[in-house]
C-alpha cells in the first residue's frame, strides 16, 4: 500500500505491484474497515471487488473485502533526495526498488540488453558456457585479484579477474564459438565506473580476428540499443546509428599536438613527464605510449570509436601484427570518454605466449601487482594447437549504465559494495 487516504465513512488508497497502481475505493460498511484505518504505508495488502471510474477517469476497485498479508514494521521513507540519501538507495535496495519507480525501470531494461545480446550470439552460432569462478591462477586481464583458500584442498585458490583463459582452451578442444556473460572480481578501487565485482560478457570466434570482432561489438551495442540510433547520456548526445570511428593510437595523439617519435621512449618518458605521469624504468615504450594515450587523447572520445593499434608490450594475449610486430592486432571501444569493449585476434602461439608470460612474470617481481601470472597449463593447451581466433569483451554495466543514462555504476548493480555502515 503506497497510499492512503482516510475521509471518514470512505477511504481511497493506493495499491502498488510489479505490474503497477490501482486505487482502492473503501467505503465503512466493508467488514474490517476500522482495521483498514490502522494499516500503514508498506504493508502488503490483498483487495477483492468491482472495478469503475471515477469521474476523474481513474481506475479504481470497489472494494468489497480486504485482507492484510504482510504487516510493515518500518515506515516507508516519502521519497529520497539528497546525498545522504542516494546511500542509502544503493544500501536499502529493496526499499528503493519500492518508492523509485526510475530504479525498477533500470534494472528492467538491464534484463532486456542482456537478453538483446544472448539473441545475437546465439543467432550467430555461439554457444553459452559457464567457466571456473575460483582458479588456482588468475588470468586473462591485468588485475589484482581477491586470494581465497580452498579447505579440503588445502590451496589457495583466486576469484577471477576474467574467463578469458579458459574459454580460450575450448576453442583448443573444437568449441569454435563460445560466449560467457558472468561476473569478474578485481581487488582494486571504487568509483563510478569500478565496482570490485562486475558483469561481462567474453565471446570468442574460431577462424576470425580482430576486425570480425570489432563488426561484432558494433552489433550488439546497436542490438542493445533496440531502435535508438542516438542517446542522450548525461546530457550530451551520442550517435549509434552511424559506422563507429576507428581511430589509431598514434593519430589520436598526433590530434592532440604530439609531434615527435611515438616510439622513443626517452621522448614519451620527457612528455609524461612534463604531464606529471609517473612511469618507470622497467616499462618500455609501448607502455608509455598507451600511458600518454590515457592521459591526453581518452578523454576527446565522445562519440562511439574503436582504438587500434596498441603496442604488443601491454597486449600479453593479443597476436602480433604480421606488417609490424611491435603492434598488436587489438582494440577498444571508448564513448563518451569511457572503454566499453577491448577485442583482438588471440596469440594462438605457444612460445611467442610463453615469453610474453615470462615477460609479466618479471614485471610482478618488479612490483607490477596487475601483471598477468604465468599459467603453465594454458601453454600446454597452446601446445595442442589452438586455431585462429578473435575475442571480445563487453561491459555489460557500463552498456546498461550508457543506456540507462545512469551516471554511476552502482544505479545499475542492484546490490553494489559499500563500505561498512557506521
Amino acid at each position: 500500500m503506497m497510499l492512503k487516504r482516510v475521509m471518514g465513512k470512505a477511504s481511497f488508497a493506493t495499491l502498488q505491484d510489479a505490474s503497477g497502481r490501482i486505487q482502492l475505493y473503501i467505503t465503512q460498511d466493508m467488514p474490517g474497515y476500522e482495521d483498514f484505518k490502522h494499516w500503514d504505508l508498506g504493508d502488503i495488502v490483498g483487495a477483492e471487488g468491482t472495478v469503475f471510474k471515477t469521474m476523474k477517469g481513474e481506475l479504481t476497485v470497489n472494494a468489497k473485502s480486504l485482507r492484510l498479508i504482510a504487516k510493515a514494521l518500518r515506515p516507508l521513507p516519502e521519497k529520497f533526495h539528497g546525498l545522504a540519501d542516494q546511500e542509502m538507495r544503493y544500501r536499502q535496495r529493496y526499499v528503493d526498488l519500492i518508492v523509485t519507480p526510475e530504479a525498477k525501470d533500470v534494472f528492467l531494461a538491464r534484463s532486456r540488453v542482456i537478453q538483446a545480446i544472448r539473441d545475437v550470439l546465439r543467432g550467430e552460432g555461439y554457444l553459452e558456457v559457464e567457466t571456473p569462478m575460483m582458479q588456482p591462477i588468475p588470468g586473462g586481464a591485468a588485475a589484482r585479484p581477491f586470494k581465497t583458500h580452498h579447505n579440503a584442498l588445502d590451496m589457495d585458490l583466486y576469484l577471477r579477474v576474467a574467463p578469458e583463459l579458459y574459454l580460450k582452451r575450448l576453442l583448443v578442444g573444437g568449441m569454435e564459438r563460445v560466449f560467457e556473460i558472468n561476473r569478474n572480481f578485481r581487488n582494486e578501487g571504487i568509483s563510478t565506473r569500478h565496482n570490485p565485482e562486475f558483469t561481462m560478457l567474453e565471446c570468442y570466434a574460431a577462424y576470425q580476428d580482430w576486425q570480425y570482432m570489432m563488426a561484432l561489438t558494433e552489433r550488439l551495442v546497436r542490438a542493445a540499443a533496440g531502435e535508438r540510433s542516438t542517446l542522450a547520456y548525461q546530457g550530451k548526445s551520442l550517435e549509434l546509428g552511424r559506422p563507429f570511428a576507428r581511430l589509431p593510437i598514434p593519430e589520436a595523439l598526433r590530434q592532440q599536438g604530439l609531434k615527435g617519435d611515438l616510439r622513443d621512449r626517452a621522448f614519451l618518458s620527457a612528455e609524461l613527464t612534463r604531464h606529471g605521469v609517473e612511469h618507470t624504468k622497467a616499462q618500455g615504450w609501448g607502455a608509455l605510449q598507451l600511458m600518454l594515450f590515457e592521459t591526453l587523447a581518452e578523454k576527446h572520445l565522445l562519440q562511439p570509436t574503436f582504438i587500434t593499434d596498441f603496442p604488443a608490450e601491454v597486449s600479453p594475449l593479443s597476436r602480433r601484427r604480421d606488417s609490424d610486430p611491435e603492434v598488436a592486432d587489438r582494440f577498444e571501444l571508448f564513448i563518451d570518454a569511457k572503454e566499453f569493449a577491448n577485442g583482438f585476434s588471440e596469440l594462438n602461439d605457444p612460445e611467442d605466449q610463453a615469453a610474453r608470460f615470462l615477460e609479466q612474470a618479471r614485471l610482478k617481481e618488479a612490483g607490477d601487482q596487475e601483471a598477468m601470472y604465468y599459467d603453465a597449463d594454458y601453454i600446454r593447451a597452446l601446445e595442442y594447437g589452438m586455431p585462429p581466433a578473435g575475442g571480445m569483451g563487453l561491459g555489460i554495466d557500463r552498456l546498461v549504465m550508457l543506456l540507462t543514462d545512469s551516471a554511476s555504476i552502482r544505479d545499475v548493480i542492484l546490490f553494489p559494495q559499500m563500505r561498512p555502515e557506521s
